[in-house]
């Protein structure tokens, strides 16, 4: 029989290449996730790995099991969840893993409503973009993401990970009130732009919508809380593009500017299989009644 975690492992180690990688990824040795894969070849039967030099490869059986990793992850997380509604009550820890700017209107409510609902049920918040949340939620470190995509930037959900659309949430242009009167994004070109260190979603989205404008914009302000950016703005240090969800108690100051056709999906994102999970499907069908 297979061990569900040494398939995890290879899974892993078909994503990232490395054992060194897929073992600070699970906070363990590169030793101890060798000697995993070994004990997974004796039970496949078959070897998965070869080494080239100081590499090591997946062999055509190790990428044939890779490669249907996945589904056999998602059909035991369908049998669990067969097993676990048997009880009759939803119960447990529940990890809901959350964008920052929906700590107040999605996160708070949700596990709230969990509570009422279902007692014996112990939702637990974690604070957590989606390029952190969504290995973790594949890690089994979390049970639900409430995270988000701009489509626009080709962000595709990973593989083993099922999403369910919860609203749009557009863009806006945060300019200072003098302001307030400008000609779409280009008549900006020569203000001080604010916005998050890099890497991040935010940055990108607001660099890609001045590169459409014909400009590279230039950053002069950073920031890490996303409501700070509109304190900066409304002291008129910059201008910057943000979710409309952040920008619900905007500060005086500044004006905020539609940007029709440009903006983010707000999604719950589950693994794949996980979907009957009582506690899980209790969490989904409370989040899709909440909104922005």
């Amino acid at each position: 029989m297979i061990e569900m975690k040494r398939l995890v492992l290879l899974r892993d180690f078909a994503e990232y290449g490395t054992v060194t990688a897929v073992a600070e990824l699970h906070g363990v040795t590169p030793s101890a996730v060798s000697q995993q894969l070994r004990a997974l070849e004796a039970e496949a039967g078959a070897a998965l790995l070869r080494r080239e030099g100081r590499m090591v490869r997946l062999t055509a059986a190790g990428a044939a099991l890779a490669a249907e990793c996945e589904q056999v992850l998602a059909a035991l997380e369908r049998a669990h969840g067969a097993v676990r509604a048997l009880d009759g009550e939803v119960g447990g820890e529940l990890v809901i893993g959350c964008l920052p700017s929906g700590l107040d209107v999605l996160a708070a409510p949700l596990a709230a409503a969990l509570v009422r609902a279902h007692p014996r049920l112990r939702p637990r918040i974690v604070e957590a973009e989606p390029e952190e949340a969504l290995p973790l939620l594949k890690q089994r470190d979390l049970d639900l993401a409430l995270t988000y995509r701009y489509s626009h930037l080709g962000m595709p959900l990973p593989e083993g990970l099922v999403a369910q659309a919860l609203f749009d949430d557009p863009l806006v242009l945060a300019v200072p009130e003098e302001l307030r009167e400008v000609d779409g994004l280009a008549a900006l070109r020569h203000q001080p732009w604010i916005t998050t260190p890099a890497p991040s979603a935010c940055r990108d989205v607001m660099t890609h919508a001045c590169q459409s404008a014909g400009f590279t914009p230039v950053i002069e302000h950073t920031y890490r809380d996303l409501r700070a950016a509109l304190t900066l703005v409304a002291a008129g240090l910059g201008v910057t593009i943000l979710p409309m969800m952040l920008c619900r108690t905007a500060p005086p100051g500044l004006t905020l500017i539609p940007m029709p056709g440009k903006g983010r999906t707000i999604e719950a994102v589950v693994r794949a299989g996980t979907e009957s999970h009582p506690a899980i499907a209790a969490a989904l069908s409370a989040v899709l009644s909440l909104g922005p």
